[in-house]
């Protein structure tokens, strides 16, 4: 199969679906008007910074593969944020296992079509569509290009649980895993939240608070007010972390630059100081609804710094700016209790082969009641008081 998947031709009747040389070049006002203005993570200006940083593209594993269906006008009505992927990292979703059954029984797994916004966990429209008479036609495209290009299977990570009867539809398999986000109940400050908990667990965190602030400086800044400065250490911040958690940062240096060129006002940067210089820092990333926390690093160890900073302070953030949720990313039993609470995630897998589309179908089953009774009894394990 060579670099460049041949397109598909066609989805349906009286609909044609073409594959992009990437987002970047699509016009940034159509594709928005698909996407929407909710969740940052699938706009125009965030998905096309990965492209010109360098972030996504030749070397990365990830070549841009955007698929869009126009209208009689030639506008777009319809599109997907999907890549050509040579490995499975970056996507917070692991298939690896079944990358290494489908070898090992003779296919060939990579390359794969991810639909996803790159590096990012966030739940979120995959189906970006002005007419949702349009979601199945997409998803069929997407098993064209796949099926005529000897491409083992598609994969939609981190759907919106609203758009996932769209993938049923079509007869995508469904995988559910969970995260843990904040609620805001309606709080109005910080102590609200707190007056929610169980009286042990206000305590424990009215102790790491304490522990974390006294031996720092806690600043916010956002927009215009973030300096290259306060970029280049938090850069530092963030190569120790990814070079710990992924041996390679996903980011390179020039997608905080373009990020802050083009959604800067929808950042905060959340620093600690100590003699007033940044010594760990957390990059969040502001949305319609939500404050999505992103990244986290730091250089020098304090007792609780990433709890405040990552956690604490981000539930500030959104209650003083009447956000209702608070995601703080992937992973992490050690969020519940500090008040984020389990809630599923979702994504969809089409199989190509036949065999092994019914393999993933019963194994995928057993996880999802796996995932659900774990749900449930976290959710008894919070820190909240309980009722009666």
């Amino acid at each position: 199969m060579s670099d460049s998947p041949s397109p598909p031709t066609g989805t349906s009747p009286g609909i044609v679906a073409r594959v992009a040389d990437d987002i970047a070049s699509l016009p940034a006002e159509a594709w928005d008007a698909c996407a929407g203005t909710a969740n940052p993570f699938i706009s125009h200006a965030f998905l096309s910074a990965m492209e010109e940083s360098g972030s996504v593209g030749p070397g990365t594993g990830w070549k841009s593969l955007p698929i869009v269906i126009e209208d009689d006008a030639g506008k777009i009505a319809a599109c997907l944020p999907s890549y050509l992927k040579s490995h499975s990292q970056g996507e917070y979703i692991f298939d690896q296992q079944w990358a290494h059954a489908f070898e090992n029984a003779g296919g060939q797994y990579y390359p794969k079509i991810q639909i996803a916004s790159p590096f990012s966990p966030v739940p979120g429209p995959r189906l970006l569509l002005k007419d949702e008479t349009m979601a199945v036609p997409l998803l069929r495209a997407a098993e064209q290009l796949a099926a005529s290009n000897g491409i083992s299977s598609v994969h939609a990570t981190f759907v919106a649980e609203n758009q996932l009867d769209f993938f049923r539809e079509a007869g995508w398999m469904i995988r559910a895993d969970s995260q843990f986000h904040w609620r805001n109940d309606g709080y109005t400050n910080f102590d609200d939240f707190l007056a929610a908990l169980s009286s042990r667990k206000r305590k424990a965190i009215k102790k790491e608070r304490r522990k974390a602030q006294e031996a720092v400086e806690i600043i916010h800044v956002s927009g215009d007010a973030i300096t290259d400065e306060h970029w280049d250490y938090f850069w530092e911040f963030y190569q120790d972390t990814g070079a710990r958690k992924w041996g390679t940062p996903y980011l390179t240096r020039a997608a905080f630059d373009l990020l802050h060129r083009k959604i800067g006002e929808k950042l905060l940067l959340i620093l600690a100081l100590q003699d007033g210089i940044p010594i760990a820092g957390a990059l969040n990333v502001i949305g319609e609804e939500t404050l999505y926390g992103r990244y986290w690093g730091c250089s020098r160890d304090v007792p609780f710094l990433h709890f405040e900073i990552c956690y604490y302070q981000a539930i500030d953030a959104a209650i003083t700016r009447g956000l209702k949720y608070v995601e703080a990313g992937a992973q992490g039993s050690h969020k519940l209790a500090r008040g984020y609470q389990p809630v599923p995630t979702w994504s969809a897998h089409y199989i190509v082969d036949p065999g092994f589309r019914s393999a993933i179908a019963d194994y995928l089953d057993r996880e999802r009641r796996a995932v659900a009774a774990d749900i449930e009894f976290l959710a008894e394990m919070g820190p909240f008081k309980k009722s009666g």
